[in-house]
């Protein structure tokens, strides 16, 4: 099963790339959420292929723990994660294109391939809800690329998101 969108950001294509790769502060994010995610091996101030991190959280009231690897990162144009939950294998591709020198597109797709009979009923539910996974998918990708710009444009005091 694959989800994608595309968000628009009315900010330069670099200051979106080093916003999205600012892995401390997407940790801090997610922690905010329940949450509990350490980074296993990388450097966050050096961003490269390799870097993983652990996260346990409560889904449908069970415990659940991933695994996310960084196994692909092509600054400023492309990063790729492969996260493993039990039986269910995610490949998370976020690219990066810019329109302009003030415009940058963020396309996010993600790929879920089940590895065993449970993880398979899973993804057999989700496909019957796509409808609905589908549009609160597009509803989260919208709401993050507005804070990245509001966070952007807050850095930004002086309103120059780029120009020269």
């Amino acid at each position: 099963m694959e989800l994608s969108t595309r968000e628009d950001i009315e900010a330069p294509l670099d200051r979106v790339f080093a916003e999205a790769t600012d892995f401390e502060q997407m940790e801090r994010l997610i922690m905010r959420r329940g949450v509990d995610v350490r980074q296993v091996s990388g450097d966050p101030a050096a961003p490269a292929e390799g870097m993983s991190w652990h996260a346990d959280f409560r889904f449908r009231g069970r415990a659940r723990e991933a695994d996310i690897t960084l196994i692909d990162y092509d600054p400023p144009n492309a990063m790729t994660y492969r996260t493993v939950i039990g039986g269910l294998e995610a490949i998370t591709v976020v690219d990066f294109m810019a329109l302009s020198r003030t415009r940058t597109r963020v396309g996010l797709a993600i790929e879920l391939k089940p590895k065993t009979l449970s993880a398979r009923l899973v993804v057999q539910s989700m496909k019957l809800a796509r409808g609905s996974i589908e549009k609160k998918f597009r509803v989260k990708m919208a709401e993050y690329a507005k804070d990245l710009e509001d966070r952007l444009k807050r850095s930004d005091p002086a309103g120059q998101t780029g120009r020269t």
